[in-house]
């Protein structure tokens, strides 16, 4: 699944690529993408220029000039490429289409017909999204508090992958970017919680800002089948400590990587510099 950094490159991406095309129709072979129908997203649509792509977490925000945002939200496969001509055949991923009145397409692909894309009036698409709405602080300096995450660790006893995986605690992070920051933090990811010290906490706290903001730098992960909106590749797949890496040696330590599975996901960790420690739960 695109996870931040991932998601941020795309917006990056459509951004230079469709802000001030305007639309002239929406297709689709797969209804269910689209929320609310084909038919609603044409009538909204039809003239509609884009003015600005915005992010939220994993979510796009797609702003047109008549105050309507389309919140797109990839899920596991989604993907979109601009194309010049719409004579161009479609392969059999693309689903939907928004053809504009230069004659380019844009189009997203999505294997899995997973991707989920909702008409909103602009500025209540926290009222609309249920996603949206419960969302945490985006993982920066200037959004994310060491002290409220602390807090918020603090009141759960789940596993610290699964605390960190919720996107009410912090916005954007992923199955990939848990494993790293839990390995840059030295941090078992099935310790529970409320079991993490202040200075612990606070160490994953700045993990997970440094992580995703390198890997953000980089185009993010391309370990399965991510590319951006212009169709390169992430680079910080060569930098991947643990995810799908098992039976490697550690980089920090040459311990073998091992994976498992915490909260029904694969889990990637180095069993010596990541114990799990045994304490009172908190």
């Amino acid at each position: 699944m695109p996870e931040l950094p991932e998601v941020e490159n795309v917006r990056r991406g459509l951004s230079a690529l469709i802000t001030g095309k305007t639309v002239a129709a929406v297709g689709t072979d797969w209804e269910k993408i689209l929320v609310g129908g084909l038919a609603a997203f044409n009538q909204a649509l039809h003239g509609a220029t884009v003015v600005a792509i915005d992010r939220r977490g994993k979510y796009l925000l797609l702003r047109f000039d008549n105050d309507l945002t389309l919140v797109s939200h990839l899920r596991m496969e989604g993907k979109y490429q601009l194309v010049p001509d719409t004579d161009l055949p479609h392969d059999r991923f693309v689903h939907v289409w928004f053809t504009f009145t230069d004659g380019s397409e844009l189009r997203y692909h999505d294997m899995r017909k997973f991707g989920r894309m909702r008409l909103t009036d602009t500025g209540t698409e926290s009222q609309v999204v249920a996603g949206l709405a419960k969302m945490g602080p985006e993982p920066t300096e200037a959004d994310f508090a060491a002290a409220a995450f602390y807090q918020a660790v603090h009141k759960r006893r789940a596993p610290i992958k699964a605390v960190i995986l919720d996107q009410t605690v912090v916005a954007g992070v992923g199955n990939i970017y848990a494993d790293e920051t839990l390995w840059e933090s030295k941090l078992n990811p099935a310790q529970p919680a409320n079991t993490l010290t202040r200075r612990e906490t606070n160490r994953l706290h700045d993990a997970i800002i440094a992580t995703l903001s390198r890997a953000t730098d980089m185009g993010g992960t391309s370990v399965h089948t991510f590319v951006d909106a212009t169709g390169r590749r992430g680079g910080f797949q060569e930098q991947l400590h643990v995810y799908d890496r098992e039976g490697t040696p550690c980089d920090r330590c040459g311990t073998t990587i091992v994976k498992t599975k915490v909260g029904q996901r694969g889990t990637h960790f180095c069993p010596h510099c990541q114990p799990l420690r045994k304490r009172e739960l908190a």
